[in-house]
């Protein structure tokens, strides 16, 4: 089983040992940096690259759980500069992306 997918500014994986499905999405330039932080389904982690438009996967990550966004930008923020929306699904997500790393590493 296929357990991450990435496109031009998102990436999405499966953490086995939660049974859960997250997605990034981060936009950096040198206006500044966005980024969202998903808790998606399965049938959204299948059809993610399947899209011969990046745009269309994130639209379709977009449809999960929304669980952090962070906007800092020269022209201001949408609104807060962070926001956390779910706690526990974002520190999920964090410990899942650090256990991939150290598996990586060795």
């Amino acid at each position: 089983m296929k357990t991450e997918k990435r496109g031009s500014c998102w990436t999405a994986f499966y953490d086995p040992d939660t049974g859960r499905y997250f997605a990034e999405i981060m936009y950096t330039s040198r206006e500044g940096r966005e980024q969202y932080d998903y808790e998606i389904t399965k049938e959204v982690f299948d059809r993610l690259g399947t899209f011969a438009d990046d745009n269309d996967n994130e639209e379709l990550i977009r449809t999960g759980d929304m669980s952090y966004s962070f906007q800092n930008t020269m022209y201001g923020t949408l609104g807060p500069e962070r926001t956390v929306w779910n706690d526990e699904t974002y520190e999920t997500m964090r410990k899942a992306e650090k256990k991939k790393e150290k598996k990586k590493k060795g």
